[in-house]
């Protein structure tokens, strides 16, 4: 119980204290006017209220990351703890709130955009595939998993593909639509269900008489026995497992969205770094509530491993268990409403992506369906793939992006003399947690290599990428003197 509180308190206070230090590194400035004032569309460009921005970009950036990363991850032992607090402390949060603040000065320019200004065209081209590409992968993902459970709580003329269709017709209204009409006024009442859920969690540990395990009891060791150790070992997998829940490149594709969309640059630290603290919170808190639930780590790999359960399953039990009917509704509002309100977000964010690389306008609703449709043939495209493979590379992916994002806001704080170790360790850890994980993995979802290979080379990666960003430091610093 204590370890718990501490972690959260560690966790809300990281907001206040590195949140502040983070804020003055980049300097934001209340006078500036921002995009959603300068450059107001009435489409992606409407500036809103701070707490309906606020919610919407949590709901953005959390869906179902942060309670299925969290269920998963845990199973790895106390050591997700400490990845939760510590790595959105010191990497998600500024990795979300950087990102988001060089969208802002930038009139909310689109990630790639953002990424190839400070690491080159050849990156941004590499960029604007890859991310459409994920946020293709999103999309398809959460069409498969959410059409799947409506199924299987609906009568059964109402089938898979009903619900597929019906999810489709209402990405495409939200990726088209002016965003204060659908996501605006969806999106803060589903994100209060996902923090409501989350209280009420941890008003029942508190006071609900349950007993909850003391998650660092044991030590820090890997919590998976027998041959899985082998095939889980906490770097890098863990770091992958849990990704929305402590950092996720997939943050950095939605920012923009919001940065189109707030009034004032003071609200970036509540909106960037405290979207991803809360989701942090959230993922503490489900972390937390299945190892209490089932008694423990041990008791966690035995419910797992049981037929037909799952993070769903486990959501679904804890909920209704805990919370009586309302948790179960709320626990099927949340699984259902989370995936989809991650899902056209993201491909509304592919849509801006294109446009801006296009540069086509999308004042008009015809322009908006020239780019929309042929992503949404994709999607249908990738929703074709076997599940299992899909969301592998897609969570793979997600935390590929986000060693772009840290070192291009790397370069950019360097480039205008700001302190850039906030984010340059970041990024040098996360490329090796990612670079190792694709090497190690088991074949097909990676290379397949032995362990200390993987890990070597993905030092190494870091080790250039960091000789080549000391590098560019120094002509940039040389430049800086001949114009003295």
């Amino acid at each position: 119980m204590i370890a718990f509180l501490v972690s959260l308190a560690v966790l809300i206070g990281g907001y206040f204290i590195y949140g502040s230090i983070v804020e003055k590194v980049f300097q934001t400035d209340a006078s500036r006017p921002t995009p959603a004032v300068t450059m107001a569309d009435g489409v992606d460009y409407v500036p809103m209220p701070a707490w309906k921005v606020f919610l919407i970009q949590f709901l953005n950036i959390a869906g179902l990351g942060p309670i299925f990363g969290a269920i998963m991850g845990v199973m790895y032992g106390p050591a997700a703890f400490l990845w939760i607090v510590l790595g959105t402390i010191f990497a998600g949060a500024v990795h979300d709130f950087v990102a988001g603040m060089i969208s802002l000065r930038s009139g909310g320019s689109s990630l790639p955009e953002i990424v190839g200004r400070e690491l080159g065209t050849g990156v941004k081209q590499v960029l604007r595939i890859f991310s459409v590409v994920l946020l293709i992968l999103v999309g398809g993902v959460f069409v498969v998993t959410t059409s799947g459970l409506l199924a299987s709580l609906t009568p059964q003329s109402l089938n898979v593909t009903f619900w597929a269709v019906v999810i489709f017709v209402y990405y495409l209204l939200a990726t088209m639509f002016p965003i204060d009409k659908l996501i605006g006024n969806i999106y803060p009442l589903f994100a209060g269900v996902l923090l409501f859920m989350a209280v009420g969690l941890v008003a029942v540990m508190l006071f609900g008489g349950v007993v909850m395990p003391d998650p660092f009891d044991g030590g820090i060791g890997n919590r998976y026995a027998g041959e899985l150790i082998d095939t889980h070992p906490i770097f890098p997998m863990l770091f992958i497992s849990i990704a929305c829940g402590a950092i996720s490149g997939f943050h950095a594709t939605q920012s923009p969205m919001m940065a189109r969309c707030m009034k004032n640059e003071r609200l970036a630290r509540p909106v960037f770094y405290g979207a991803m603290v809360a989701e942090g919170v959230v993922a503490l808190i489900w972390a937390a509530a299945a190892i209490t639930f089932t008694g423990g780590y041990d008791g966690l790999s035995s419910y797992m491993s049981e037929p037909g359960h799952s993070p769903s399953s486990l959501i679904h039990d804890i909920s209704t268990g805990w919370l009586g009917t309302v948790g179960g509704l709320l626990a099927v509002i949340g699984v259902i409403a989370a995936p989809i309100t991650t899902g056209d977000t993201a491909l509304r964010s592919a849509r801006l992506i294109v446009a801006d690389f296009t540069r086509f306008p999308q004042n008009k609703l015809w322009q908006r369906a020239l780019i929309s449709l042929p992503l949404f043939a994709l999607t249908f495209a990738v929703m074709m793939i076997d599940f299992n493979v899909l969301w592998r590379y897609f969570a793979w992916s997600n935390q590929a992006l986000s060693v772009f994002t840290l070192w291009a806001c790397t370069v950019y704080l360097a480039r205008h003399g700001r302190f850039y170790l906030i984010t340059l360790l970041p990024a040098m850890f996360m490329t090796v947690v990612t670079t190792s994980y694709i090497l190690v993995a088991p074949s097909p979802e990676g290379f397949g290599l032995d362990y200390m290979t993987g890990i070597w080379c993905g030092v190494a990666l870091a080790a250039i990428f960091t000789a080549l960003f000391a590098r560019s430091l120094t002509a940039m610093r040389s430049l800086s003197r001949s114009n003295l």
